[in-house]
């Protein structure tokens, strides 16, 4: 059942209560849509996918695991991991942004950084941690020059 407990596995659920959140919504009023929304949900999306693609490449070449709550064996700090301690994270709430945007439901913008709490709760203070005991002082480092998110 671990693997219910994964990152992607949230933004899945999450995605899925944005569409529904669409759904309701075009039930509530039928014809009513924001396509100038949708090509700023795609753009978003697509910078939240490549984000992932570059910190997942990052951590590849470093040799280090992607995997939550595994002992990380190197400290990446450049590319994206420069502008974001959590740049997979923040791609996921990009993909999550840009998919309310996309389906036209703004309410469900809210999910955004409900979900982002909810990813800092249950996987990044424990990554925290993780890197804090393997790294110390050059973690600390890295913590005080780069945000958490952006």
């Amino acid at each position: 059942m671990k693997w219910i407990d994964l990152p992607p596995v949230w933004l899945i659920g999450f995605i899925a209560l944005a569409r529904g959140m669409a759904q309701a919504q075009a039930a509530l009023w039928p014809g009513w849509s924001l396509l100038w929304a949708r090509p700023f949900g795609v753009v978003l999306a697509i910078v939240g996918i490549l984000l992932m693609v570059a910190a997942a490449w990052q951590m590849w070449r470093h040799r280090t695991t992607i995997i939550p709550r595994e002992v990380p064996s190197a400290m990446v700090t450049g590319g994206v991991f420069s502008l974001s301690r959590n740049p997979i994270y923040l791609g996921d709430a990009f993909v999550l942004a840009g998919a309310a945007l996309y389906w036209g439901v703004i309410p469900a913008l809210v999910l955004v950084p409900i979900f982002m709490w909810l990813i800092s709760w249950r996987f990044i203070e424990g990554e925290e941690e993780r890197l804090h005991d393997a790294f110390g002082a050059e973690f600390d480092a890295y913590r005080r020059e780069t945000r958490r998110w952006l």
